[in-house]
């Protein structure tokens, strides 16, 4: 059966979505992180009870959870599709004006003429493969928060039309928006067994085709390096300059295993954030791996690193907290391919190639595959996320659509 999915309907949708500012912030302790979260979520709510579904239910933290009825008799298992609602706190995301390039021409698309922002085939050459399309951009000022509000709005765009062909036989379906992933608190508080699906996709992941059950393992290392400040006119032999040291930490890590030098599978130490003055200067790492060992060792290097200079400078100058974030979801996919094999499927009866990649970071899916859920990630379709220079192609948007809507289809099929 052809999946005519609505362009107009799935691009109406999607800027609705962008438009709202729905930041989450790490230095919160609420959940949701930031009150205008609840502006989006509410808004969800009423676009699926507006569709028709379900047990739509929003909980006091922010996670949205609703039902598709099976329309078929067979015995299948009840799946489930999620994505995420917040944007990245990284970049500018108020006031997003989205620009809609129609029949792109592969060359450049000026974002913003006065600042002379440009997205560049010559830089950023995935775009060369959407020639022809339709691309949605940034003005250049803001993020386009196409992470993951392109996974929202395909997930209620292939609910709607589930529910609009009810000749498409599939089994229960259960669909959940969450706050907070882009801070990594995503599934912190999602309710596994109150979701009740078997198993779940991630609708959070980049170019068209791409299916991952792979991911980092994730720590963050918070190091804290104090000294002494004295008049500097009087300072010989007494003053302590914890920058300094903090300096000395950083040229102890291999200068080569850093994200802008690592590509694939290879791990890194990434200095995230740095603050410091004489008297005190913190360090925030965050550590990844896709090998469970070398992820291991690279913790190992962080402890033994920070020995040394406790030996040399004092345990109490010195102090490192450091915590495991998430790990590879692929110890909980391997046992049960057969849902990856499903997602290829759906893709290649839809003429779309699919990727298979490691994830150089994590998904709500790999925390989510640790506490019972197993949930590999699926293309939602968006470039160069967390920035200005973000975009979408709108026929992957609708290509990803047609994949949630397939993949109910055959999940009932291979009963």
């Amino acid at each position: 059966m052809q999946i005519e999915i609505s362009r107009d309907e799935v691009l109406e949708r999607f800027i609705k979505y962008i438009k709202i500012d729905s930041q989450s912030d790490a230095t919160s302790n609420t959940t949701p992180s930031t009150e205008k979260q609840w502006n989006m979520v509410k808004l969800l709510e009423e676009d699926l009870n507006q569709i028709g579904m379900q047990d739509v239910h929003l909980d006091k933290n922010g996670y949205l959870m609703a039902t598709l009825p099976a329309t078929t008799q067979k015995q299948v298992s009840c799946i489930g599709f999620v994505a995420h609602y917040d944007t990245s706190p990284d970049f500018n995301a108020t006031g997003i004006n989205p620009q809609i390039h129609e029949n792109y021409d592969g060359k450049d698309i000026v974002l913003n003429a006065e600042k002379n922002i440009v997205l560049s085939p010559d830089y950023f050459e995935d775009l060369q493969q959407y020639k022809g399309q339709t691309i949605i951009t940034t003005d250049g000022t803001t993020l386009l928060s196409a992470d993951d509000k392109a996974g929202v709005t395909e997930i209620v765009s292939a609910m709607k039309y589930l529910i609009e062909h009810p000749e498409i036989e599939h089994g229960k379906i259960r669909i959940c928006f969450t706050p907070d992933e882009e801070i990594g608190r995503g599934a912190h508080k999602f309710d596994v067994e109150k979701f009740g699906a078997k198993w779940a996709y991630t609708m959070d992941g980049s170019e068209i085709g791409e299916l991952e059950y792979e991911n980092f393992n994730a720590a963050a290392a918070d190091i804290y390096f104090k000294g002494k400040i004295v008049h500097p006119g009087y300072a010989k032999g007494k003053m302590i300059n914890s920058m300094y040291l903090a300096s000395q930490f950083i040229q102890a890590l291999p200068a080569d295993e850093v994200p802008e030098k690592t590509t694939g599978k290879e791990g890194f130490f990434h200095l995230s954030d740095i603050k410091g003055e004489v008297e005190e200067t913190h360090l925030h790492y965050i550590i990844r791996d896709h090998d469970k060992k070398l992820f291991e060792a690279r913790k190992q290097k962080v402890i033994d690193e920070v020995k040394k200079m406790q030996d040399a400078h004092g345990k109490e100058n010195i102090v490192l907290e450091m915590k495991d974030q998430y790990y590879n979801m692929r110890e909980k996919i391997e046992p049960v391919m057969h849902i990856i094999d499903i997602a290829e499927k759906a893709m290649l009866s839809l003429d779309i190639k699919p990727n298979f990649k490691a994830i150089r970071g994590g998904t709500d899916g790999s925390q989510l595959s640790y506490m019972g859920l197993p949930c590999p990630n699926i293309f939602a379709g968006g470039h160069n996320f967390h920035g200005k220079y973000e975009y979408v192609p709108l026929e992957s948007m609708l290509k990803a659509t047609q994949v949630i809507v397939k993949i109910a289809e055959i999940t009932t099929q291979e009963v």
